[in-house]
């Protein structure tokens, strides 16, 4: 699975910038709907396209290795 560290991206930009982010601000300033970036950051699994990726890439100033982490989904037990 794929997992988006957005999350993390915002607190680091709202330690920085020693003020707080909203998930809309962030939306409107990467030029992504707000309700994508909402489910980007709270479903798991969720599918989008790179064009999404490579603006927050741009809105965060990160390389798409900041943004996205392959979690290795749980094998059940035998």
């Amino acid at each position: 699975m794929i997992r988006f560290k957005i999350k993390e991206l915002i607190a680091k930009k709202e330690f920085v910038e020693e003020r707080r982010l909203t998930i809309g601000e962030v939306a409107s300033a990467a030029g992504i709907h707000r309700m994508t970036l909402s489910k980007m950051i709270n479903q798991r699994g969720y599918n989008t396209s790179t064009e999404n990726l490579s603006r927050l890439c741009g809105y965060f100033d990160c390389r798409v290795e900041e943004l996205v982490e392959y979690v290795p989904d749980k094998v059940p037990d035998e």
